[in-house]
């Protein structure tokens, strides 16, 4: 015989799993694959499919309150080997990226372009400085010591993200039922071009495929000064920036 007590219990864990289950049942995947053209409009092998950034931002209304936004891990953009790893970071707005250090020499990382402008100034091996990321935009990294060294971190205004893989494929996870603005974003890609990809989509609770999206390589040669606005200084040999041999 059911006392009070455990009938209250079993309506409540009935509540919760119902509740899951609306969830679960809102939420689809988005799946594409990226593939490069060329100049005569056909798919070319020629170079990477890693790095580049779709998002999916909600057009007004829409979204239960109750299904939970995407949580983020420890963020770090770390210099090693005179260079950052990841190359492509993305992040919510508001985060706080951590930018360790582990050469055996100083670094001094900053931004002075699109998105946040910052400059953590010099700092030594096995130490760290951090950012947070507090609007979106697109923000290149750069060292003002190594000028081999650069990345990027985008901040985006949703949890609705992801980055291809080396296959050129891009999965986003539990995305809830509405209608969203699909953006892209791609290294050395002219703005005209992004915007031109810019597209709205409707995500209903089936998982959605959106097929082969194809980008357009360009021939435009990224460089940068320090962060000063000038060249580059060759090497000092005797500067603690660089290990001895």
């Amino acid at each position: 015989m059911l006392t009070a007590k455990t009938n209250l219990h079993l309506r409540w864990l009935s509540a919760v799993l119902a509740c899951t289950a609306f969830c679960c049942a809102q939420a689809a995947t988005v799946t594409a694959r990226v593939a490069w053209e060329d100049g005569a409009g056909k798919v070319t092998h020629a170079h990477e499919t890693e790095n580049i950034v779709f998002w999916l931002t909600l057009v007004e209304g829409g979204v239960p309150a109750s299904l939970p936004a995407k949580t983020s891990p420890r963020l770090r953009l770390v210099q090693k080997n005179k260079s950052f790893e990841p190359h492509v970071l993305v992040v919510p707005v508001g985060s706080l990226v951590e930018f360790p250090n582990r050469d055996p020499f100083f670094h001094n990382v900053f931004s002075l372009f699109e998105g946040k402008r910052f400059d953590l100034g010099l700092y030594e091996a096995g130490t760290t400085r951090d950012v947070r990321f507090d609007k979106p935009g697109v923000s290149y990294i750069f060292c003002n010591i190594h000028p081999e060294m650069s990345a990027v971190v985008i901040a985006v205004q949703t949890p609705y993200y992801a980055t291809s893989d080396a296959r050129g494929e891009i999965t986003i996870r539990n995305v809830p039922a509405g209608r969203y603005t699909l953006r892209v974003w791609y290294e050395a890609a002219l703005a005209e071009t992004l915007n031109s990809m810019t597209r709205e989509i409707t995500v209903s609770e089936e998982n959605l495929a959106l097929g082969v999206l194809r980008l357009a390589r360009t021939n435009v040669v990224q460089s940068h000064k320090n962060k000063y606005g000038r060249d580059y200084d060759p090497p000092a040999p005797d500067s603690p920036a660089y290990p001895h041999p």
